[in-house]
């Protein structure tokens, strides 16, 4: 604010206010953890740092100055006294500062976003180095190498459709290809935080990672307690393949959102009834001691080079396939190799689908028809490991379900190949009763 301007009271009010809030936040944390800067002292540099943002540059540079000899002095004494450096502190004093700066300044969304953050990263100090701790090598490589392939690599890759078709956009495919295995990568975190509390989040959530390896673990624990296991594997078979439809619904929200309005009845339906059939099968009593037991489901690594180049390959596949019969055969050579994509990876289909509905080289209702294809015929290659086990309570009990399931599916397709023509009647109806 220019020097000799009058300040608004009430303006100025609401950002001391807010700076001071922000402060109290960050500094309740630390003094919950009895550290020596506490609340007020986090109130205080939030204060300070507003203030000086209100007077200028030239003072909020001054304040934050004085601040980071205030956090001197406070190692010193720390280090005096034999506790260590407090290096976190430290750093949490500098960042409260900035953030009152910004608040002075008359930001309100961005400063106290950091602060949430910045109190968030302190209050999770144990949980986030039990995660540290546990990482392997080799899934440190993995995230760095998920990181080269979305932030070095993607630039490099040319703008626009190349090829003498002008069917493949190298760009977004690399983000398509990012983005499943970015939601691999996310639901892998919280495997290793969650994995181990209960079969049916176990099944949940290696679904969303891989549910066919999934339904193989729950499959063969089966197979190795004698058939003791039939209940809890159904249920993390059920759980599964929900979070399979989870998966496959929200890539068609990211890539083709058009192309999901086709598909929700579907979706919805196969949703409503997985969910169904697990609740049920959970109310029908409750597990044994010997059916308790979480199942460990070893499941690979996040992301790899072999994943990666295995989810191109298929991707582009099925995306020059799929656009090339869909010129030359229509829907239906379209719909021909949905289906035999969901066999191999039912994610990389329905990414495939949604980018040629997004480039306008397939309908959104087509693709959306054929998003669902895939994740019906990815339904079936699962019933196949459970086959394996031959087990007829398990096979019994998982057929049927995901005959039901899939049941839902096609009557989804059947309402909203009906409903479209009649919906498209009604509107212009509606709208000339309502001129």
């Amino acid at each position: 604010m220019a020097q000799g301007a009058e300040w608004p009271y009430l303006e100025i009010l609401l950002r001391l206010a807010l700076s001071l809030s922000l402060g109290l936040l960050i500094g309740l944390e630390r003094e919950r953890r009895g550290k020596e800067a506490g609340l007020r002292t986090f109130g205080f540099i939030c204060l300070l740092g507003a203030l000086g943002g209100l007077l200028g540059v030239r003072f909020a540079l001054l304040v934050l100055a004085l601040v980071g000899v205030l956090a001197v002095l406070l190692n010193v004494q720390t280090l005096r006294a034999g506790q260590g450096a407090e290096l976190t502190t430290s750093a949490a004093m500098l960042v409260t500062c900035l953030a009152g700066v910004l608040c002075g300044q008359g930001h309100t969304v961005s400063p106290a976003a950091v602060m949430v953050l910045a109190t968030a990263l302190l209050a999770w100090k144990e949980r986030l180095a039990g995660f540290s701790a546990g990482l392997s090598e080799s899934e440190m490589r993995s995230a760095l190498l998920l990181a080269i392939l979305a932030i070095v690599i993607y630039p490099a890759l040319p703008a626009g459709t190349v090829g003498p078709w002008n069917l493949v956009e190298p760009r977004a495919a690399w983000v398509t290809v990012i983005l499943i295995a970015g939601i691999g990568f996310a639901n892998y975190i919280l495997w290793k935080l969650y994995g181990a509390r209960g079969t049916e989040l176990s099944g949940f959530l290696g679904g969303l990672v891989n549910s066919n390896f999934t339904v193989i673990e729950l499959s063969s624990r089966v197979v190795a307690t004698g058939g003791r296991f039939i209940g809890p594997a159904y249920r993390g078979i059920l759980l599964a393949t929900t979070a399979m439809v989870v998966r496959n619904a929200g890539l068609l929200l990211i890539l083709a959102p058009l192309a999901l309005l086709g598909a929700s009845a579907s979706f919805g339906l196969m949703l409503l009834a997985s969910g169904a059939l697990a609740l049920l099968s959970y109310r029908r009593g409750a597990p044994q001691a010997a059916e308790a037991q979480a199942v460990d489901i070893q499941l690979d690594l996040p992301f790899s080079l072999p994943l990666a180049l295995k989810y191109g390959v298929v991707f582009l596949i099925l995306h020059i396939v799929g656009g090339l019969t869909q010129q030359h055969f229509g829907d239906a050579g379209f719909y021909v190799v949905s289906i035999v994509g969901g066999l191999m990876s039912s994610a990389s289909a329905i990414a495939a689908a949604a980018t040629l509905a997004s480039q306008g080289s397939l309908s959104p209702g087509t693709a959306g028809i054929g998003a669902v294809l895939a994740s019906l015929t990815s339904l079936g290659f699962s019933m196949s490991f459970v086959l394996r086990t031959r087990t007829p309570a398990l096979i019994g009990r998982v057929s049927t379900a995901m005959l039901c399931i899939a049941a839902a599916g096609v009557v989804g397709l059947v309402a909203w190949h009906v409903g479209q023509p009649l919906a498209a009647r009604l509107v212009p109806a509606l709208a000339g009763l309502q001129g």
